[in-house]
């Protein structure tokens, strides 16, 4: 072990000579910083999650509908297979972006709507704690033992 930079495992990066070539061009870099909200929003936010929902939802109803449409009445053997697998994946695609809906996306936004109320709340209480010092009112406290 040299103790030298990279040493530990932990690449050096301080200089930005590792970075892409590309983002080092100063017309991507006047467009970074031009985008750079939007872009931080793509990335930490959950507009990726949602874009991928839509997605698998769209092509799960398209892949199941093919399905349906390819398959045959007398069912012949490599077309009937495929039209069943195709139905069978659009089915589970579709149906498994409705569950994550429920079970991911809505909790989700439902949290993000109440958090600012519960935080409110919480700040008025501890706002209403300090102006109210060491005096306790009647109903805040239980009645104390003589």
């Amino acid at each position: 072990m040299t103790g030298g930079p990279g040493s530990n495992g932990v690449p050096h990066t301080s200089s930005g000579e590792e970075l892409d070539p590309q983002v080092r061009d100063p017309e991507v870099l006047a467009w970074m910083d031009e985008h750079l909200p939007e872009i931080r929003r793509s990335v930490y936010g959950q507009r990726l999650l949602y874009q991928s929902l839509g997605l698998a939802f769209v092509v799960g109803l398209a892949a199941q509908i093919a399905g349906y449409l390819l398959r045959p009445s007398p069912p012949a053997e490599p077309l009937g297979l495929v039209a069943d697998l195709l139905y069978a994946l659009g089915w589970s695609l579709w149906t498994g972006v409705v569950v994550a809906v429920f079970v991911q996306v809505i909790p989700e936004v439902k949290r993000r709507q109440i958090k600012p109320w519960l935080d409110a709340y919480e700040a008025t209480r501890r706002e209403k704690a300090r102006a109210g010092g060491d005096q306790a009112s009647g109903d805040d406290q239980a009645p104390r033992a003589r």
